[in-house]
């Protein structure tokens, strides 16, 4: 069941969104080669706290099979080829990498989630063309996010655009509901039909997440079971917000 925020829950959510927005723009600031995804997971908790909010993964418990674990981080911090939920550890990065910084706030009762995709110093053209393909695409998918308006439209408008630029869409993750919980209904794909899916209506709050990769679809998990990387080891990127309908379209919570 999809649920639907009052006004005074939103606005709650939207100043969680902008301490979130501003925590994500001093981890960018911080993005460049010899620093450790541990030191960024470091500084985005402390920052975190410091407004007074809560970490929205660390100690998330994510169902894989039959296994319940808790996420260990606040942060995600997928590199290269990896898509998300990444671990941050003591890897450190190198000029021509490109990184996804995925992250939640949990603040007065709410969570609100983002993510990015940043360069690391000089990275190929290539690269570059992905990380702005995706963001784009995030940003076409946020038009299509208005009453009567369906699921589908969104998906299919992400999807369209993304192959057009001769990338794919991954298929087996997606966007979600969020407000008293992290997760919750729907589950949006970046993918599909238009004028299929649920209707969207006003008051409802949800992420739109493309996530991209310059190969095939295709995904697999990660060696510590945690995160989600590319099949065939080429490069993926990811960008997120958090956003609400109201009458006069669409809000975009996760800004400054």
């Amino acid at each position: 069941m999809i649920s639907i925020k009052t006004k005074e829950e939103i606005e709650i959510m939207a100043e969680g969104g902008k301490i979130l927005a501003k925590i994500i723009k001093e981890l960018e600031k911080k993005i460049r080669p010899g620093i450790t995804t541990k030191e960024l997971d470091r500084l985005a908790e402390s920052l975190i706290l410091k407004s007074r909010g809560k970490c929205s993964f660390k100690g998330y418990k994510s169902t894989d099979g039959e296994t319940v674990r808790p996420y260990p981080n606040c942060l995600c911090t997928s590199i290269n080829e990896e898509i998300v939920h990444c671990i941050p550890s003591d890897r450190v990065l190198k000029e021509g990498d490109i990184i996804s910084l995925d992250l939640g706030i949990f603040y007065k009762g709410f969570h609100t989630d983002m993510a990015i995709t940043l360069a690391v110093g000089k990275v190929s053209p290539e690269a570059q063309r992905l990380i702005r393909v995706t963001k784009k695409a995030l940003k076409r998918g946020i038009k299509k996010a208005k009453v009567g308006n369906t699921f589908g439209d969104i998906g299919n408008t992400i999807q369209r655009y993304v192959e057009s630029q001769g990338f794919n869409v991954v298929r087996e993750l997606c966007g979600h509901g969020i407000g008293r919980e992290l997760h919750e209904d729907p589950k949006i794909l970046n993918y599909g039909k238009r004028h299929t899916g649920e209707e969207i209506k006003e008051g409802m709050v949800f992420c739109l997440e493309p996530m991209v990769t310059m190969g095939d679809w295709k995904i697999r998990k990660t060696k510590d079971g945690y995160g989600y990387q590319t099949q065939d080891g080429s490069l993926s990127a990811h960008f997120e917000h958090t956003i609400a309908i109201t009458k006069n379209g669409c809000r975009i919570l996760t800004m400054v």
